[in-house]
């Protein structure tokens, strides 16, 4: 069994994160065949990885830009976040970040925290859709930390599954923690307890992938490489070191955290927020699926955040986007250029965007 002393912290400050992964050595398979191999129900998507590529200089100059415009906007929805963390009467706030998205938003908050003068520690662990989360992790955190102390953070939420994955789990292996809130930076499903909104803008830290999230891979549950005392698995993005700006984001993200901190009040997600926003992601996703003749709710990738991650590891069909020359599009735009994928505009959509993943033969 695999305890805390087994973490690690990537390419993050060890102070920033302990990421409970184990690191594994696992083949890359090619993009096409993997998504072949999922539709086809031979393989679960954590079974495989695709390789991570390095950025192209184009994309890293739209990241640039998505940065430069988005930056004051996420400094202060973490600043919201932060003062309403800091306001449960708990001694000190665990944040449980799912990896990968999770991990930056948990490195922010967990530094904020401190600039607030209040305790908290950071772990990362996996949670995978229809495997739920990583509960070998989560017992070594319970080891140490109450469960009161809990927070589950990510990044933000596409049509929610990951938070109802996290809330079944949670109710049937994990009661203790039936009061953990889960927290996210935009709650377009309405699933999370806490979140600074739901508006659909571009989050840095989602255009790109491990070079911003510690050089960490996706998270794997692949029998071959990790045993049932096991963390679940990762690969360790070491070719991508020279490209690496987990640190230096979350130097000049925090520049701005701090500068909103005292004119910023704590966020509030109240229960009819989440409700509204819940009902138009479900009518959303089934319009969709009658729009394009999908079966298979899971191929629907509403908001930007979820559509950058189809564009970047998946096989997509179709990109629809509310307005092709907006500035938190632009990275998604050049991502459908580099690919190939067909884009619809159309100015009536909830969100910036959707993906759409292609259909692979009879899936």
């Amino acid at each position: 069994m695999m305890g805390l002393e087994s973490g690690f912290s990537g390419s993050y400050d060890p102070a920033d994160v302990t990421f409970l992964l184990k690191p594994v050595v696992l083949s890359c398979i090619d993009v096409d065949a993997k998504e072949a191999a999922i539709q086809s129900g031979q393989k679960h998507y954590s079974e495989m990885l695709a390789p991570e590529k390095p950025p192209t200089p184009a994309y890293m100059q739209v990241f640039e830009q998505a940065f430069a415009t988005n930056r004051e906007r996420v400094g202060r929805d973490i600043a919201r976040l932060a003062k309403a963390l800091a306001l449960r009467q708990v001694s000190e706030t665990v944040l449980v970040s799912l990896a990968r998205a999770g991990t930056p938003v948990g490195v922010l908050l967990k530094r904020t925290l401190a600039v607030l003068g209040h305790k908290a520690s950071h772990y990362s662990v996996s949670i995978i859709r229809d495997r739920g989360i990583d509960q070998v992790a989560m017992r070594a955190i319970l080891s140490k930390h109450a469960a009161a102390d809990v927070v589950f953070v990510d990044g933000w939420t596409g049509k929610g599954a990951i938070g109802s994955e996290l809330a079944k789990v949670v109710a049937g292996d994990l009661p203790e923690l039936a009061a953990a809130p889960l927290c996210v930076l935009s709650d377009l499903a309405g699933v999370a307890d806490l979140a600074a909104g739901d508006e659909d803008y571009v989050i840095p830290s989602a255009i790109l992938n491990g070079v911003i999230s510690g050089l960490v891979s996706r998270t794997v549950l692949n029998d071959d490489v990790v045993g049932p005392g096991d963390f679940h698995g990762c690969v360790l993005l070491d070719h991508l070191a020279g490209m690496d700006l987990s640190r230096r984001y979350i130097e000049e993200q925090m520049v701005d955290v701090v500068a909103c901190l005292e004119d910023t009040a704590p966020a509030v997600w109240s229960r009819d927020e989440r409700a509204r926003t819940a009902a138009l992601s479900t009518a959303f996703v089934a319009s969709m699926l009658a729009r394009t003749g999908t079966r298979d709710r899971n191929r629907i990738k509403p908001g930007i955040g979820e559509a950058t991650r189809a564009l970047l590891r998946r096989v997509p069909e179709r990109l629809f986007v509310r307005d092709p020359v907006a500035r938190d599009v632009a990275h998604l735009m050049s991502l459908a250029a580099e690919r190939g994928v067909v884009v619809e505009s159309d100015p009536d959509l909830p969100y910036g965007a959707c993906a759409v993943i292609k259909t692979l033969g009879d899936a």
